[in-house]
């Protein structure tokens, strides 16, 4: 496509000055274009309404593989946890949008190769840009390229893909709701975000645990400055199909023993302690990483993930980084053995702040 050329008022030229000019004695010849073959669906009318018909077919067929993969969703479901279950959930919903996606990419090539004008044509460069006369030709280069594809003119081809790429998204927007928990008549409380987030497997009476032993742990064992990974004593019962670690990662705590001068009662709940021993959530507030270093000698935790440090001689107040609240802490006391023993669940919900917490 050859662009006319406007001169600017600053008399700028692309012609080279004289000082420039370089003879040459061999010029390369232009080769030119060669002769243009065209298509059998240029010559027979018969076989472009073919051609026409397979595009709009394949966007069709994506349709129904997104439609497809929608239903195996439904078809299909995973709730019971089996190998067979997942496998045949993920076969047969990949198989759909893995052919929605094949149709629409098929169908496009096919409607550039049989459908969409092939004539060549040459593009030649121009020195300045801006011009009235380009940006008329940029819009005329619009136009000719409707014109030539037919996308204005091939309503069916135009309305397939229009329903074919949105059906492709379909698909996507509905396996989200498998990330949501779904409730069980063995668990009604499975499908509450608000329950699950607030209660943990924590009990009056149950003893703290070793991790991952669950050997209880008496509060003769914690020794001044020491830090405890710690997990409810049944905890280790639990098979992981019955939610072993999903239960673990709300109910794990840290336990530290401090001098109990250094617990102030302005700053901690006195009688959620021991001697100086205090449990808190090793659930970070931000995002929910695990805060596993403690600073013996500044009674400070710290959350590898993005720096959030916790005063535990302060109720593990936040004194840096972005977590907004302090860490959740676990009432906890000793039985008549010894041993240490939570007098509730936690009083809030662990983890990141969500919607529902007060």
């Amino acid at each position: 496509m050859a662009h006319e050329v406007e001169a600017h008022g600053d008399d700028r030229s692309h012609v080279p000055s004289p000082g420039l000019a370089v003879a040459v004695q061999d010029p390369v010849e232009v080769p030119g274009l060669p002769p243009h073959r065209e298509r059998v669906t240029d010559k027979d009318p018969g076989k472009m309404r073919s051609a026409v018909r397979t595009v709009y077919t394949l966007f069709y067929v994506s349709l129904a593989g997104s439609i497809w993969a929608i239903a195996a969703y439904m078809l299909f479901p995973i709730e019971d946890g089996q190998v067979s279950s997942i496998y045949a959930n993920n076969m047969f919903i990949g198989l759909g949008i893995a052919l929605a996606l094949l149709a629409i990419g098929v169908g496009a090539i096919h409607w550039s190769k049989a459908i969409m004008s092939d004539k060549e044509f040459v593009e030649y460069r121009h020195p300045t840009r801006g011009l009235d006369s380009t940006r008329a030709a940029a819009v005329q280069a619009f136009a000719d390229a409707n014109e030539e594809s037919g996308f204005g003119r091939r309503g069916m081809i135009r309305g397939s893909l229009f329903a074919a790429l949105i059906a492709s998204i379909l698909p996507g927007i509905v396996l989200f709701r498998g990330l949501a928990p779904q409730s069980t008549p063995s668990d009604p409380e499975a499908g509450d975000p608000v329950a699950l987030l607030s209660h943990t497997m924590w009990e009056k009476g149950m003893r703290l645990a070793h991790d991952p032993t669950g050997r209880p742990i008496k509060a003769s064992d914690v020794t001044l400055g020491s830090a405890f990974q710690i997990i409810p004593e049944p905890l280790p019962e639990i098979s992981h199909q019955d939610g072993y670690l999903d239960k673990k990662a709300k109910a794990i705590v840290l336990l530290v023993r401090l001098r109990p001068e250094q617990l102030s009662a302005e700053t901690n709940r006195l009688d959620w302690t021991y001697d100086g021993i205090v449990a808190y959530s090793k659930v970070c507030t931000h995002v929910g990483c695990p805060v596993a270093l403690y600073e013996q000698q500044t009674h400070h935790l710290l959350c590898p993930c993005h720096q959030s440090q916790f005063d535990v001689a302060n109720g593990a107040a936040v004194i840096f980084g972005p977590a907004a609240r302090p860490l959740p802490q676990l009432p906890i006391t000793v039985d008549d053995e010894g041993y240490l023993i939570a007098q509730d669940d936690f009083h809030e919900p662990v983890g990141p702040s969500f919607w529902e917490r007060h």
